[in-house]
């Protein structure tokens, strides 16, 4: 360990960007995990959404525009705007509050913010569906289509 100290720092030295580098993503990979560790709200892969739905009855409610949603959703899905969920104009899910929620948006980035917000607002199960619509239709699972 003695010899390991002045080589280590030998080396920070010289490869200062590197080292830089290497700590800063450290330090982002230790805040991602204790994150979504303290996260009211889970990520999950489409298997479990599949589960959620024919087991314990899982509102999909998809965040995506209407005209998005109306190209394809998942079958019996709501939809509701992400400004609805920010609003607080909940009336078409006020009724499912004990219910498993599963938020569907294109590809996973922007529900969290929603799914965060529903927590606050009393909902006690909420899920995102890991990578959004796009890994859905990656794995070939039905959707629906809604014409004008």
């Amino acid at each position: 360990m003695q010899e390991f100290l002045p080589d280590a720092i030998q080396f920070a030295q010289k490869h200062t960007l590197l080292t830089v580098s290497w700590f800063t993503i450290f330090a982002a990979v230790i805040y991602t995990f204790f994150k979504s560790a303290t996260e009211k709200f889970k990520v999950i892969a489409h298997p479990e959404v599949i589960r959620l739905i024919n087991n314990e009855d899982a509102i999909v409610i998809d965040l995506r525009t209407l005209d998005e949603f109306q190209r394809g959703h998942i079958i019996n899905s709501i939809h509701l705007l992400p400004s609805d969920i920010k609003n607080a104009n909940l009336g078409k899910i006020e009724q499912h509050k004990e219910k498993p929620l599963v938020l569907v948006d294109l590809n996973g980035i922007s529900a969290p913010a929603s799914a965060a917000l529903l927590v606050k607002q009393g909902f006690a199960k909420v899920y995102i569906l890991k990578e959004g619509i796009s890994a859905w239709m990656g794995a070939n699972l039905p959707i629906v289509k809604k014409h004008k």
